[in-house]
């Protein structure tokens, strides 16, 4: 279980992301300033931080920074209701993984958290999935090659990289930015179009099981589910 140390002065959006984080398998600890929360971090063994930017006593990028000169690796996530971009370049350039502005959907925050985590903390090789599985499809996340008992199709990087991410994330919205952010690098219109002509080619690829549909969900993201039976 990881320790998530989350620093909100919203007191309702405070206890709402505690209350989602705990259900979700995290152990959250709120604070309510940037000076309780340093006195926190010091006292406890923390593997995430959830800083609001403009938080009482100490703000979240001062919080961040004292945070940071102890542990360089923990990942942050600033949270704000600014949208400047100067805000958000320099949250990024004192070692921030990620940055959001409110409103959002507590399901993008935790999937922004799963990325972080995967790349900060992977899985140790012998332990990590090599082969993922769904509907009569063996998917070979190294080699890219999707199989059934009677063919073979090697992927395109992006191709395998969109799949796993479905797969991981199947009966679930995987949300259109955070993929686009994980494979392309950025949620550009060309990239958006680009994932798009992906998604079509996977539903190609994915043709001879009729019980796997991946699904638009508007303004959200794809789906990849399983049907029981067809």
């Amino acid at each position: 279980m990881i320790n998530v140390l989350l620093v909100e002065d919203d007191h309702n959006l405070g206890i709402i992301l505690k209350e989602y984080l705990d259900a979700k398998g995290y152990a959250a600890t709120l604070c309510r300033d940037g000076e309780a929360g340093w006195t926190t971090y010091q006292g406890d063994s923390f593997g995430f931080c959830i800083f609001d930017v403009m938080l009482p006593k100490l703000d979240g990028f001062s919080l961040a920074e004292k945070v940071r000169e102890v542990n360089p690796q923990i990942p942050i996530i600033f949270l704000t209701a600014k949208s400047l971009k100067e805000d958000t370049i320099h949250g990024l350039k004192i070692g921030a993984d990620d940055y959001m502005t409110k409103p959002f959907r507590m399901e993008e925050l935790l999937l922004r958290m799963q990325a972080i985590l995967r790349r900060a903390l992977p899985a140790p090789a012998d332990t990590a999935p090599h082969v993922l599985t769904v509907g009569k499809y063996s998917f070979n996340i190294d080699s890219h090659k999707l199989t059934t008992e009677d063919s073979e199709q090697k992927l395109t990087s992006k191709e395998a990289e969109l799949l796993k991410m479905l797969i991981l994330h199947k009966n679930q919205v995987l949300d259109r930015t955070i993929a686009l952010k994980q494979i392309w690098g950025d949620d550009s219109y060309y990239n958006a179009r680009s994932m798009d002509v992906y998604i079509t080619k996977l539903r190609h690829h994915l043709k001879q099981d009729d019980r796997l549909q991946i699904l638009n969900i508007h303004g959200q993201g794809f789906k990849l589910i399983e049907l029981s039976n067809v």
